[in-house]
């Protein structure tokens, strides 16, 4: 037992059974209030020609409550376990209120529209009492996925957070050892490299299918070999090309210098991810950049962006790589 617990939300629990019984009962109480203005039976299909087919009213009413219940827990409970996604429980909290909220306001719209008539026969659904029902419904599915608070139990993520804050009071100087940016190249060469392979594609499409999808493929991978995210921390540095694909993993302790300087991509074999001779490249263009020296005798460079991003990472890199060389290698964050 104390597993279900720890492994459901109880809030979004008690709200997922009770919201469906609540509104089920004041269905039905409606329902009750404005029986002797029904007809008996009630109509419960309809076609082009009018009503087709009837129910009496306790079944209509009975039928009703508990399609409201049903549909309300096959929904709103799958916002109820702990182990699924933010956002997912969000979105299923959202649907599920909705969801409920349209199935009652169907019913009211049925029932609406036969007050007052001697025979369902010349009865219709309520078209205004659906309308407004509906966006009412829709409104508050939002508001409620919006406001639902999902994360409501202690997760890794703060646990996480908290190591952060404790490592950022006891080392003040932690938040200067790490960098983090994203470097790209410029917006004309993706211009020129969408001219050069989308627009052949495009004409080819009709003749040669299989060569406009490689020649967009192959466009898609250069450039996203024009973008990478560049991480330094006490750890050393890490490029990744495209955002996540690793291509460099310096450990600090490895760093004899790190310099910034003003680079022709060319000298390094071109743009992208590049090994020229003893020098390993990840530049998505020439102008800043920094380049590395290793103990080993091998050079890195990496785009810097900026010419003061590019001095800041060369600095950063100094220090950590100092401080790992004082405490005998490279520590661990």
């Amino acid at each position: 037992m104390g597993k279900i617990r720890d492994s459901v939300d109880a809030r979004a629990l008690r709200f997922a059974i009770g919201f469906p019984l609540m509104l089920a009962a004041g269905f039905v109480v409606c329902a009750l209030l404005v029986r002797p203005d029904l007809p008996e039976p009630l109509a419960i299909r309809w076609t082009s020609a009018g009503a087709a087919d009837f129910a009496p009213f306790v079944t209509v009413a009975g039928a009703g409550a508990s399609l409201i219940v049903v549909i309300g827990w096959a929904v709103l409970l799958q916002a109820v376990p702990l182990s699924r996604p933010a956002m997912m429980r969000r979105i299923m909290m959202g649907a599920g209120l909705s969801m409920s909220l349209f199935v009652t306001t169907v019913l009211a719209a049925v029932l609406v529209g036969q007050l007052g008539l001697p025979d369902a026969r010349g009865s219709h659904v309520d078209a205004s009492v659906l309308a407004l029902g509906s966006g009412a419904a829709l409104g508050l599915g939002i508001v409620m996925g919006f406001v639902f608070k999902a994360d409501e139990r202690w997760s890794v993520d703060d646990d996480l957070a908290v190591r952060q804050e404790l490592e950022r009071e006891q080392d003040p100087d932690l938040a200067r050892d790490r960098v983090s940016l994203w470097v790209h190249a410029r917006s004309s060469i993706f211009v020129m490299l969408g001219i050069a392979t989308l627009l052949p594609a495009a004409l080819l499409t009709i003749a040669v299918p299989w060569l406009s999808v490689l020649l967009v493929a192959a466009a898609l991978v250069a450039a996203a070999f024009l973008v990478a995210r560049i991480r330094v921390d006490r750890g050393g540095l890490h490029v990744f090309a495209a955002g996540f694909v690793r291509v460099m993993d310096v450990p600090a302790a490895a760093i004899d210098a790190a310099t910034p300087r003003d680079v022709t991509a060319a000298d390094y074999g071109g743009w992208g991810y590049r090994i020229h001779g003893n020098t390993t490249a990840m530049l998505v263009s020439s102008g800043p950049a920094v380049v590395i020296d290793r103990s080993d005798g091998r050079r890195l460079a990496v785009s810097g962006g900026s010419a003061t991003a590019a001095d800041n990472i060369a600095q950063t890199l100094s220090r950590v790589a100092d401080r790992a060389r004082r405490n005998g290698g490279t520590p661990a964050v």
